[in-house]
């Protein structure tokens, strides 16, 4: 019982860290490539591990599965960074400009590419 409240308190401990770095990201990060990075992957983290204690609580403590609840880790998983990603690439689509401080932009010469081939 004291392990399963250990490992309960833990992941949920480790989703909440997540969402404060997100929630850190989000402020700090310089343009909106930088926060839908930091929204996409660290959200997604976070939300998963909170999930997560949700399902061992119910399992460990109430003794039963929910599988409604491992259906929604998964789907959040899956969905996160594809939408993150969607929001990056609309963007950049837009003209919505780069950081000054940007080292490379790897998307360009494919663009540029595919608009010769058109």
């Amino acid at each position: 019982m004291i392990l399963a409240n250990i490992l309960i308190i833990s992941t949920i401990v480790f989703g909440v860290i997540f969402i404060l770095v997100t929630a850190i990201g989000l402020i700090r990060l310089p343009d909106v490539y930088s926060r839908t990075h930091a929204a996409s992957k660290s959200a997604t983290l976070g939300v998963m591990f909170i999930l997560l204690g949700v399902f061992f609580h119910f399992w460990f403590i109430e003794g039963h599965v929910n599988t409604r609840i491992l259906l929604g880790i998964v789907f959040l998983f899956i969905t996160g960074p594809v939408g993150g990603h969607v929001i990056g690439r609309s963007a950049y689509l837009t003209g919505v400009k780069m950081w000054e401080g940007s080292v490379k932009d790897e998307l360009a010469p494919v663009l540029d590419e595919r608009r010769k081939k058109q």
